[in-house]
């Protein structure tokens, strides 16, 4: 390996949403830091199975009403 270019690769604790803490080591960061998530596999929707549909500022409504009319006729 060539010197002097690669990362630093160090220990590092990782906070998950539910609270729970363990130790992996990463470039991220300093040693010791702490990196708290906002979204794990325990909390988001693609690992969970548990989908909702936000409608924010009436984004969902408002796409529903342009294209409601694009059902298919018989």
């Amino acid at each position: 390996m060539k010197a002097n270019i690669h990362p630093e690769y160090h220990e590092i604790n990782v906070v998950m949403t539910d609270g729970t803490k363990f130790t992996t080591r990463s470039t991220w960061g300093k040693e010791g830091d702490t990196l708290n998530l906002d979204i794990d596999p325990k909390s988001h929707p693609a690992w969970t199975g548990v989908h909702r549909l936000l409608d924010s500022g009436g984004q969902l409504a408002k796409f529903n009403k342009r294209f409601s009319g694009l059902g298919l006729k018989k």
